[in-house]
């Protein structure tokens, strides 16, 4: 089976294990609603296939008590590294609703870092729109520097299926392309949601990106 053939077969798998999905947050980063008083968390992992080059797994732990929103990643920035967050969410809206969590924190490890960042989603109806960005200011060397980015556009086929586009800027990866887009699916099924986002697809860069997450 081609590369192409597999990343297919791949997102179909995900979509078909979805059952009815229970407060999904679908387009956020947060495990639960900024307006919830009690402590909710939520882990997701992302194993990363890259064509021609290491293959990775990242992962994103989340902890939420009403606004606020500690974070932290491993191998997000770059591969090894590990890096710390705290943000506060603010949101509002009615036909669109919006949140935005500002954050600062740092990284260490493979990178040593200062990271300001922010996440902003925005929904209507079916629709929804996500973006995380993140400024790595290096402590070792101001060449490195760089923005870090990544986007959804959303749409929510069924209960539990969402489908869309995805784009981000990144280093992590190697090679000539700083930019990756292409498609992207998630099944939620109670507090467990499976994804997978097929950057640069057909190309020689092809990236897939699988996402495991559950919230508890």
């Amino acid at each position: 089976m081609t590369l192409a053939l597999r990343h297919a077969a791949l997102l179909t798998a995900f979509a078909a294990t979805g059952v009815a999905a229970q407060d999904s947050m679908h387009g956020t980063r947060r495990a639960s609603a900024p307006e919830k008083p009690q402590w909710e968390f939520a882990v997701t992992a992302y194993p990363t296939q890259v064509r021609d080059g290491e293959d990775s797994t990242s992962a994103i732990a989340v902890a939420d008590r009403g606004a606020l929103h500690p974070e932290a990643r491993y191998g997000y920035e770059s591969i090894g590294a590990r890096s710390a967050f705290v943000g506060w969410t603010f949101s509002g809206g009615e036909s669109v609703t919006w949140q935005l969590t500002p954050l600062l924190g740092g990284a260490w490890g493979a990178l040593r870092a200062f990271v300001p960042g922010v996440e902003f989603s925005a929904a209507w109806k079916r629709l929804d729109f996500y973006i995380e960005a993140e400024f790595v200011r290096d402590k070792e060397a101001a060449e490195n520097n760089y923005n870090y980015a990544w986007s959804e556009l959303g749409f929510q086929a069924f209960d539990w299926l969402r489908i869309g586009a995805a784009g981000q800027r990144t280093r992590a990866y190697g090679g000539e392309r700083e930019f990756q887009r292409g498609p992207f699916v998630q099944a939620t099924f109670g507090p467990a949601t499976l994804g997978a986002f097929w950057f640069n697809p057909g190309s020689k860069a092809q990236v897939i990106v699988a996402s495991i997450g559950v919230k508890f």
